[in-house]
């Protein structure tokens, strides 16, 4: 019942974008009037729960949104600004968030299984319990991030920076 809601909801909120939504803007990338995380780039609603496996978002700025829940299973995010966005619980399954921005971001519970995060800035993220197995962290900045209980099995971190982030155990690297 509740994926039923939630897949009305992105259908209306579709038909809203397509009509020109409340202030009839055309812009390739406008936030709600309310200042809500809600956004419209290239034509797709990208808002918290929204279902967008697979979708192309390729440099979308969806800096400071609230993306609570949304599906991003297989997503393209090549060099998207994500930086200060909320999007705990987010699925990010299989995503490629190359040279992406997530710094100051909540990814809370976000599963980034085999995600390539490779020379993605995370930096001062909270990724608390998160789910960052099978990763590619290769040269990402992850300086001052939080990952206290994340899971990072089998990822590839070898050129990671975790200067100052709070790694899975509760530690400080230095």
């Amino acid at each position: 019942m509740r994926r039923f809601a939630v897949g009305l909801a992105f259908c209306a909120a579709l038909l809203v974008g397509a009509c020109g939504g409340s202030g009839g803007s055309s812009g390739a990338n406008d936030a709600d009037a309310d200042g809500g995380g809600s956004r419209t780039i290239d034509g797709v609603v990208v808002e918290a729960g929204a279902e967008l496996a697979g979708a192309n978002l390729v440099g979308a700025d969806l800096s400071g949104a609230y993306l609570v829940g949304i599906n991003l299973a297989g997503a393209d995010l090549t060099g998207a600004n994500l930086s200060g966005a909320d999007l705990s619980g987010a699925n990010f399954l299989d995503a490629n968030l190359y040279q992406a921005n997530l710094s100051g971001a909540n990814l809370n519970i976000a599963y980034l299984h085999r995600a390539d995060l490779v020379d993605a800035n995370m930096s001062g993220a909270d990724l608390t319990g998160a789910d960052l197995s099978g990763t590619f962290l290769l040269n990402t900045n992850l300086r001052d991030a939080n990952l206290t209980g994340a899971d990072l099995s089998r990822s590839n971190r070898t050129t990671a920076d975790f200067t100052g982030a709070t790694m899975p155990d509760g530690t400080k690297y230095p």
